[in-house]
C-alpha cells in the first residue's frame, strides 16, 4: 500500500465544498480545512503510485475550485 497527504490550494471560498468532494474520492480516508498557504489536507491510499497518481490524483486535481496540489507520500523507515 502506498499513503500520502495531499496539500490542497483552493479557489477563494471553495474550501468547505472541496473538502466534502474530495472526502467522496475512492481512497481518501480524511481530509481537513487547514489554515496556511493550503486550504485542505487529505489523507490517501492506493495500491501503488500509478493508481495514486493516475486515478486518485487525477479525480482530486479534476474537482471544481482546485488551483493546485502537492503530494507527499509516506515513508517506511
Amino acid at each position: 500500500m502506498v499513503q500520502a497527504y495531499i496539500l490542497i490550494q483552493t479557489r477563494p471560498g471553495t474550501g468547505p465544498r472541496v473538502t466534502r468532494e474530495v472526502l467522496k474520492v475512492k481512497g481518501v480516508d480524511s481530509a481537513f480545512e487547514v489554515t496556511g498557504p493550503y486550504d485542505v489536507i487529505a489523507r490517501a491510499e492506493a495500491r501503488s503510485l500509478e493508481e495514486l497518481s493516475k486515478r486518485l490524483l487525477g479525480s482530486i486535481e479534476a474537482l471544481a475550485g482546485v488551483t493546485r496540489t502537492i503530494t507527499c507520500s509516506v515513508i517506511h523507515l
